[in-house]
């Protein structure tokens, strides 16, 4: 890859971390090599991931290239939205109030809860027989 200036986020969602990387451009999203349609078929995974560029205005100034790691689909595109958003604001640091408006810039910290002992999932218990 030639010598250009990009901007990086990192972003983290459940188990997924994605590293994403703003080029100046028109508009293609990349993800682990792939255009992010044929990863992401699903409308609302498409929609999170567009959505910070959508908010921002930004959505043709840039091209975005991502790798993403670990987690499921649904994961992995909160990761990508949250690392766009990031990426973002080290562009154009105008862009934190309306990114902060929508909670993009917010990691959700929820992950799935340990199993406990003698249950069958973190809080499911097993039947209780009384005879």
């Amino acid at each position: 890859m030639d010598k250009q200036t990009y901007f990086h986020g990192t972003g983290r969602r459940k188990t997924a971390v994605a590293g994403v990387r703003l080029f100046p451009g028109n508009g293609a999203i990349i993800v682990n090599g792939t255009p992010y349609e044929e990863i992401f078929t699903a409308l609302e995974h498409q929609r999170t991931i567009l959505h910070p560029l959508l908010v921002s205005e930004s959505a043709s100034k840039y091209n975005v290239v991502v790798k993403v790691t670990g987690g499921g689909i649904s994961g992995q595109s909160g990761a990508i939205a949250h690392g766009i958003s990031r990426a973002l604001v080290k562009a154009d640091e105008n862009l934190r109030p309306i990114l902060r408006q929508n909670g993009l810039l917010t990691r959700d910290s929820r992950v799935k809860e340990r199993k406990k002992p003698g249950l069958k999932r973190a809080r499911k218990a097993p039947q209780y027989t009384k005879r």
